[in-house]
Formats: C-alpha cells, structure tokens, sequence
C-alpha cells in the first residue's frame, strides 16, 4: 500500500495563523463583547484573561502535543498513544460528533454574517433604526431559502480551500484572511475610539470596578465566574480535537507552551480589539452595552448608520465578523476531513465532498429552527439552534476536555512524562513541571464546575425554581 508522507505546514506563522484562526470566531467577536457588557465590563475581562491562562491554556498545550506525538488528528491520536488493552479511543467519535455539532450551527451564523456584510455594502442599512436593522434581521433567518443558501455558500467555501491542501488551500487562505481580518479590526478601533463620546466607553471597558461583579451579592459574583470560565473555553475552541490536528502538521523545532501562549494571545488579542469597537460606539450613540447576542446583528449596523460614512464602516465591520468566522469554519472543516483521511484512509478530494454534503444536510435543521420548524424548542434552552450550542458549549466541549486532561496525565492514558516530554521538544519556553498537581487535581475539579454551572439554569427551568 501507498504511504503518503504528511502534510506539513509552510512556515511557523502559518500553524500560528491556522491555529488562532480555529480559535477566532463568533466567540470574540460575537459573544465577547456582548457577555462583557452583561457582566459590567473591565473587571469581568480580568476575570476572563485569569481563566485562559490557568483554564484553557494546558488543555491547548495538551491538544498540540497530542497531535505532534502522534502525527495524527484525533481520529487516530488516541489509538497511537494509548496504552495496549485500553479503550481511550473510544472518546474520538465523541470528539468527531463534537465537530459536527459545532459546525451545524456555526454554518448558518457565517452565512448570516455574508449576507450582513452583503446588505452592509448595498446600503441596506442606511436610515434604519434598530427596529428597522431588527426588520431585516427577522427577514433573512426567517427565509428559509436565502438562509439556506448563505449556509451552502458557507460550507462550499469550506469545501473549496480545505480541498486545495494545507499549504497551498488552508495555510495560503487563512494567511490572506487573517491579514486582512487584522488590518480591518485596526481600522475598525481606530473610527470607534474617536467618536466623539466614545471616552465612557473606554472607562466602561478599561477601568475594573468589581463592585459591578457583586451587583446582588455574592450570587452574582458566582454567576460572573462561571460565565468567564465558560468564555474562556469557548475562546480557546479545546475540547474536540479541533487543535491536536494542527499539532499533527508541525516539526519539533518549538516547545509548545510557547506557541500555544502565541495563539492564546493572538486570539485574545482580537477578542480585546473587538471590545474597543463595540463600547465606544455603543456609548456614543447612546446604546445598551449589554444588549445580548443581538448586539451584532441589530444594534450595531443601527449604529453605524448614525456614522459619517456609515455604509463603508458597517460593511467592513461585517467582513472582520465574516472573515472570522470563516476562518473557524475552515480550520473545523479540516478537522473533520482530516479524521476522514487517519480513519478511512480516504483521499482528501473525497473527504472534502463527502463531509461537505454530510455538513450541509445536517446544518438545515438550524436554518428551519429560525422559520419552519420555530416551534421546536426545549424549555429552558431555547430553538434548535440554542439546542446545539447548548449541548456544544455546556456539555461536549467541558467534558471533551476533561477525558482529554485526564488522558494526558493518568499513568493509565497516555501519562504526565510522556505529554511533557513530548511539549518541552525543541526551544522555547519549558511546560511548567510544578504545575503537576494543578493539572492533575485542580483543573480536572474546575471543568465539572463549568459543566455543573452549565445545567444549572437548564435544571431551575424544568424543575419550575
């Protein structure tokens, strides 16, 4: 049988790119700015920061070492490094499902995020208050066809680029998007924070006043730390494999708690950047900080209307958001197809078509869930899409870690010396050794918390509390 050699990236900027471009998306740029103004602001983003770096950051180091020692996506990650006898691969199907799972709405919302960008540019928006940008809003999920459509457009971009190879589709795209995705954001900042008005907005986001994390006491406090870990979480995109396949891609030239620290950054860093648009137009015009998910798509094009220019900054904004969020959809989608190529041997044209009709068909549930089928709804949760990220970001993400933490440092998985081992290879800065008791212990007992935190709103609900 033919052995084909691994595909392996171009450059070091490129697995940083690929790597941050997984872990930006609707979790910056779309929850972040909206959960910070829920929970009031500078003080809830410590929160955050403190929770990435002692939560999601080993799980991250963990997923890239996976990956490298095994040159595999998670597919066949567990098979390789598992002890003889044991079942741990049993956890990749978990891991694929997880993939899926996450794709079948986060398809629809970049396809909403094109057409937003779209409707941006033709000035659709222009004299439109937030009921009218509302209007518009409820047109396009509530059109089955043109929703579908924008998904389908989605998914044949993911198709396209991952069908093209890594270095020559993924790695060549990314860097273009990301490129771009940046130099949008610092052009984006720049507008907002010279708004006139925009100074309380920047001392809403800047200056931490804890006594806005206490607002009802301490219950509120506890409610404010079970959002940032979950944040902190969703911002790193651990917990599914998504990660370990980009190990799979790299040399050992690196340690990887340096490069996992690099892409941490990178994605905090746009996530912060995205904060320094939202609250200085908001505060400028007057607008609610903490208006929920609709923040995106109702309030701000609203917004950027009442700007000079108005047209011009709401289109850019919405190619940021699109180029954000089409970067996570590319990196999942070659997560999926590169489980396709490690389990089944399948050449990666085949993978790329296959799992693009697989995704697309499974992804119609979401786009009915906002027409058709808006009756399907889970009390306590929501429609069929709140269904999906619920049981992503509550349940398959928090657990998908803690099996993957577990593994990495149990004697009876793949073990603490071999995972430290295998990141401290290469130069760089070294995988803290002392932290072995917090891995091993205390993060294992925070991540039940987050999954514990997650249910119990659900649970109140259905038991009428």
């Amino acid at each position: 049988m033919l052995v084909v050699a691994r595909e392996k990236f171009g450059s070091r900027l490129g697995f940083i790119l690929i790597s941050a471009g997984c872990a930006i998306g609707l979790g910056n740029v779309w929850r972040f700015p909206y959960i910070v103004g829920q929970y009031g602001g500078a003080a809830f983003v410590l929160l955050i920061l403190f929770f990435l770096l002692v939560f999601g950051l080993p799980i991250l180091i963990m997923e890239f070492s996976m990956g490298r020692a095994s040159q595999k996506g998670i597919a066949r990650s567990y098979d390789t490094l598992e002890p003889a006898g044991s079942k741990w691969h049993r956890f990749k199907w978990v891991a694929l499902g997880g993939n899926y799972l996450l794709m079948m709405f986060y398809t629809v919302i970049t396809g909403w995020m094109l057409a937003f960008m779209v409707r941006s540019a033709m000035g659709t928006f222009e004299g439109l208050d937030a009921a009218g940008v509302s209007a518009v809003y409820d047109g396009l999920v509530g059109n089955p066809f043109e929703s579908a459509a924008y998904m389908f457009l989605t998914v044949g971009i993911g198709v396209l680029v991952t069908r093209a190879g890594l270095q020559k589709g993924i790695e060549r795209v990314t860097k273009v998007m990301m490129t771009a995705l940046l130099v949008v954001l610092v052009v984006l900042c720049v507008r907002a924070v010279t708004l006139p008005g925009a100074e309380e907005g920047l001392a809403f986001y800047l200056t931490p006043d804890f006594s806005k994390l206490f607002v009802d006491g301490w219950p509120t406090f506890f409610d404010a730390v079970f959002a940032a870990m979950g944040q902190a979480f969703f911002m790193v995109s651990v917990g599914v494999g998504s990660m370990s396949i980009f190990g799979s891609y790299i040399n050992r030239d690196r340690r990887l708690t340096g490069e996992a620290l690099n892409i941490a950054g990178l994605d905090t860093l746009v996530a912060i950047m995205a904060g320094f648009i939202v609250f200085p137009a908001c505060f400028a015009f007057g607008v609610e900080p903490g208006s929920g998910p609709g923040l995106v798509f109702i309030t701000l094009p609203a917004v950027f209307t009442q700007m000079p220019f108005g047209q011009l900054w709401g289109a850019l904004f919405f190619l940021f958001m699109s180029f954000a969020a089409l970067s996570t959809v590319i990196a999942v989608f070659e997560n999926i197809v590169g489980f396709s190529m490690d389990e089944w041997n399948m050449p990666r044209t085949k993978a790329c078509l296959v799992n693009g009709v697989v995704l697309a068909v499974l992804s119609l549930p979401c786009v009915l869930g906002f027409n058709v089928w808006s009756g399907v709804e889970l009390p306590g949760i929501g429609n069929i899409q709140a269904i999906e990220d619920f049981l992503i970001s509550n349940t398959v993400l928090p657990l998908g870690s803690l099996i993957l933490l577990v593994f990495c440092t149990s004697k009876r998985g793949w073990g603490w010396d071999a995972f430290v081992a295998e990141a401290d290879q290469g130069r760089g800065i070294r995988f803290p050794r002392w932290a072995h008791g917090y891995v091993r212990f205390v993060l294992p007992v925070l991540i039940l918390v987050v999954f514990v935190a997650g249910y119990v709103p659900f649970v109140r609900v259905w038991l009428g509390m």
